[in-house]
């Protein structure tokens, strides 16, 4: 994020993400272009699968050591895009959604337990059967009903044999005082 007020509402707030950085990175960088084509929003400015957030402005070190002992324990995910979709109205997000693969489902679920066990507080939190894995191309919010139907009718496509990838490393992303700082942390299983 580089908007000052976007970066001043993440205050306080971390990120546990994936970053693709091969041909699930490509795809996502096509389809953010043709999207915009359509919409002069919100965007990302780069790919990345959000597998929590957290508010933990007071505690940061404590969540980065919990997040290096899982790292350490977790092997690399895959990523595989089944579809380019949307998260629809109220939340109009253009989304890459990806399949439920072996390697994200068991991380996702790895990382709850490894949670469950702190009073760490996490935002937006879905159960496993709950969660939609995707990276977020395009925030629609505000864009009229007419807009928004227009840009859904423009990008929404099912991918017979969408691109994979395998991911090594995890990045902790965290808010303070207007600015974005991030650890990369390598996946170790």
């Amino acid at each position: 994020m580089n908007a000052p007020d976007q970066l001043a509402s993440l205050d306080g707030q971390q990120y546990l993400v994936l970053r693709p950085s091969g041909p699930v990175a490509e795809l996502y960088e096509r389809e953010q272009d043709a999207a915009l084509q359509h919409a002069d929003v919100r965007h990302p400015h780069t790919g990345h699968v959000t597998l929590r957030g957290f508010y933990e402005p007071q505690r940061r070190e404590e969540l980065a050591a919990l997040v290096r002992e899982w790292a350490a324990a977790q092997p690399p995910v895959d990523v595989t895009v089944e579809a380019v979709d949307v998260f629809p109205a109220p939340w109009q997000i253009v989304i890459l959604r990806l399949a439920r693969t072996a390697t994200v489902v068991s991380a996702y679920a790895s990382l709850t337990r490894a949670l469950d066990a702190t009073d760490f507080r996490r935002l937006g939190e879905l159960s496993l059967e709950d969660w939609t894995f995707h990276l977020s191309v395009l925030y629609g919010k505000t864009l009229s009903a007419h807009e928004w139907n227009a840009l859904e009718a423009a990008s929404v496509l099912e991918l017979a044999d969408g691109p994979t990838e395998t991911i090594d490393e995890i990045e902790l992303v965290s808010y303070d005082s207007g600015a974005e700082y991030a650890e990369v942390i390598r996946l170790g299983g």
